[in-house]
């Protein structure tokens, strides 16, 4: 499965494939393969995706065109506590 909307997200932050698996932990060609839905996104990948992405795993999944993410139940969001957004 292609996940479009994750490679539109990083392209719209002039972020590279690089830089966003060194976010999320992961070796760039991993990452890729995610992307490019040449392997499949764990559901706890997709959760920080969304985080990173400040927007929902509906999004991320093409599932809504709304991009703004679901209130959180007082969990900060681990991307903001580093300051990698």
């Amino acid at each position: 499965m292609m996940f479009p909307a994750i490679r539109a997200l990083r392209e719209g932050r002039d972020w590279t494939q690089q830089q966003v698996a060194d976010m999320l932990y992961l070796n760039r060609r991993t990452y890729c393969a995610y992307e490019n839905g040449a392997i499949a996104i764990t559901p706890e990948l997709l959760i920080q995706l969304a985080a990173l992405y400040q927007t929902s795993v509906d999004y991320l999944l093409g599932l809504t065109t709304v991009k703004a993410p679901y209130p959180r139940r007082g969990q900060p969001c681990p991307f903001q506590a580093r300051g990698t957004v």
